[in-house]
């Protein structure tokens, strides 16, 4: 277990940008790292996800609007926003998972094995 803590969430209107932060305490040192999110009465969804090499993936809700990245340590991940929308409205949740594979890019929750609290994003229209 890694002990994760995400900030950065808010209110915005639609259209605004917002930039979530998400640092492994301890600057423990991870192969895969992603966002996750979900709104109040749905499943949670994953978001983007990047592994220790560089590669990302994105749901396609969010693709072209969002990009995920990361400080050279591999310690802290980012998740900027831009071009927001109400539909976008959740709780974000940062995970690291042991797989710097095809198995961190999918976005399946299972593959993750350390979570943070969540950080709330609210996008007004």
């Amino acid at each position: 277990q890694v002990p994760l803590v995400e900030s950065g969430g808010g209110s915005v209107q639609a259209g605004g940008s917002l930039r979530l932060s998400c640092a492994a305490s301890g600057g423990v040192y991870t192969y895969c790292m992603a966002w996750f999110r979900q709104a109040p009465g749905k499943e949670r969804e994953g978001v983007a996800a990047i592994t220790i090499n560089g590669g990302t993936s994105y749901a396609d809700s969010v693709k072209g609007r969002f990009t995920i990245s990361q400080d050279n340590a591999k310690t802290t991940l980012y998740l900027e926003m831009n071009s927001l929308k109400p539909e976008d409205t959740a709780m974000y949740y940062c995970a690291t998972g042991p797989y710097s594979d095809y198995r961190c890019l999918s976005l399946i929750g299972h593959r993750y094995t350390s979570w943070g609290q969540g950080t709330q994003v609210t996008v007004s229209s």
